[in-house]
């Protein structure tokens, strides 16, 4: 009688440590709101179809005594207050609170503008009808929890990645929108003679959390890879560019007899600011429509089914989250500066200016209306051994090395673009030497020592969690 309630007491607390697990996919594709403005560029673009479905994939984990949620979004940004009230939403719905959850734009550059950082239109009918199916996503997963085991593993795919900003040689590089002669550039000509050597790293890391049903059938796969984004979509058209086509892959190869929904696998965006899929060293060829995005796709979920085919899935894992904000000052302009802008944008538009610095001039206006420090939201979590930190960011890659050799937790990534938008992150050192993403923009406007502040504090909650 006593060997029969041990052994109860013993499957108790065994069935009592099991992590669980839940998953869901629910369609965020514009279908009633053509035509729509897409983000992604200095000109307003109409999407009026869909080339292929934008998606919120969702994955609830809860140990017993922590509930998390990770949610990742086909999207280019998402602004911290549609994410709030996502957030606030799905709270009302399920037992996960507001500090608990982590949203993510994939950074698709074909999907509908949701925040307004330029004179590119929102639609704001849409906007709400993203933050409810957010929400619905997130309360779809908390409702299926169910027993799991989790692991993680990552295979690196280096020949997708290239740093986008190069050095090049004297006299290469035109003046900025500000007059001023930077020393790196974005997107150099392919080939180019002029070129010296990238400015940055890349980090070729495809990271993969999997999830398993107690029984061993694939459940739900995080990915994580730092790739900005790969374009080449039909002109017209919303896409979620090669997140969604990993999404296919990987349950094809994965999961391929399932019914939809029955297996979630997602691709969250890592340390990307600087990083895309051109190799500069070369002329640029030509390829169709789609093509690149299929092709860099399979090459990413290969890795990451060779990643899942490594990993020892665990059951008695457990989780750990904290949250944080900070506050970091603002780029904003000097009285000079402002002068400066107001004169270019009173100029009419056939005055011969440089490019783009009526844009710049523009945003330099919007900044000089914002507050002195802005506050930024920085997460870290915990899965059994995994790390992983998010910023609100688009990241520059050395930043996520940096974390990954730091961390006390191993494995470990970042997914950037999560919990809002606060511009481009690039290190102090990139600062100086100038180019797009440091220019002074609604979309790079943090302090230049930001990214060691943010550095510094995600190493710290990273510790926090992991004791």
């Amino acid at each position: 009688m006593l060997l029969a309630q041990s052994s109860a007491a013993t499957i108790a607390a065994e069935e009592a440590k099991q992590v669980r697990a839940g998953a869901a996919v629910v369609d965020i594709t514009p279908r009633e709101y053509y035509p729509i403005s897409m983000l992604g560029s200095f000109a307003d673009r109409k999407a009026e179809s869909a080339h292929d479905p934008l998606k919120v994939r969702a994955i609830v984990l809860d140990d017993g005594r922590t509930r998390i949620a990770i949610a990742i979004c086909d999207n280019c940004i998402i602004p911290r207050e549609l994410q709030d009230r996502a957030k606030e939403l799905a709270a009302q719905r399920t037992q996960i609170p507001i500090e608990r959850m982590l949203i993510a734009a994939t950074h698709t550059h074909s999907a509908p503008a949701v925040v307004t950082l330029s004179d590119i239109p929102v639609d704001v009918p849409y906007t709400k009808f993203l933050v409810a199916q957010i929400a619905e996503t997130i309360a779809q997963a908390a409702s299926r929890l169910q027993p799991v085991q989790v692991g993680q593993a990552a295979v690196a795919v280096p020949d997708e990645v290239f740093n986008r900003r190069w050095l090049m040689k004297d006299g290469a590089i035109a003046p900025n929108p500000f007059g001023v002669v930077d020393k790196a550039r974005m997107n150099p000509p392919g080939g180019s003679p002029d070129l010296i050597r990238p400015a940055g790293p890349t980090d070729p890391d495809v990271a993969v959390f999997s999830i398993q049903t107690a029984d061993g059938k694939p459940l739900a796969l995080l990915a994580n890879y730092s790739l900005h984004y790969v374009g080449g979509v039909p002109g017209g058209q919303v896409s979620a560019d090669y997140f969604g086509e990993f999404s296919r892959q990987i349950q094809q190869r994965l999961a391929p007899d399932g019914q939809p929904g029955q297996f979630v696998g997602m691709l969250s965006n890592g340390a990307s600011g600087d990083v895309n899929n051109i190799n500069f060293r070369h002329p640029r060829e030509r390829a169709e429509p789609f093509e690149r995005i299929r092709v860099v796709a399979g090459r990413v979920a290969d890795a990451a089914e060779q990643a899942y085919q490594q990993i020892e899935h665990e059951r008695g894992v457990t989780l750990a989250m904290a949250e944080r904000e900070i506050a970091l000052a603002v780029r904003r302009p000097n009285a000079e500066e402002l002068a400066r802008a107001r004169k270019i944008v009173a100029q009419p538009d056939d005055s011969g200016l440089p490019r783009l610095a009526r844009y710049y001039a523009q945003s330099s206006i919007r900044l000089s209306e914002y507050p002195d420090t802005v506050k930024v939201k920085l997460q870290a979590l915990r899965i059994g051994s995994l790390g992983i930190v998010t910023i609100p960011c688009e990241v520059f890659a050395e930043i996520g090395l940096e974390i990954k050799r730091r961390s006390p937790l191993k494995p470990a990534f970042l997914i950037e673009l999560a919990n809002g938008y606060n511009g481009y992150l690039p290190t102090p050192e990139q600062h100086a030497l100038g180019g797009y993403e440091t220019w002074r923009a609604t979309s790079s406007y943090l302090e230049v020592e930001a990214s060691r502040t943010i550095t510094d504090t995600l190493l710290e909650m990273l510790a926090d969690v992991s004791d």
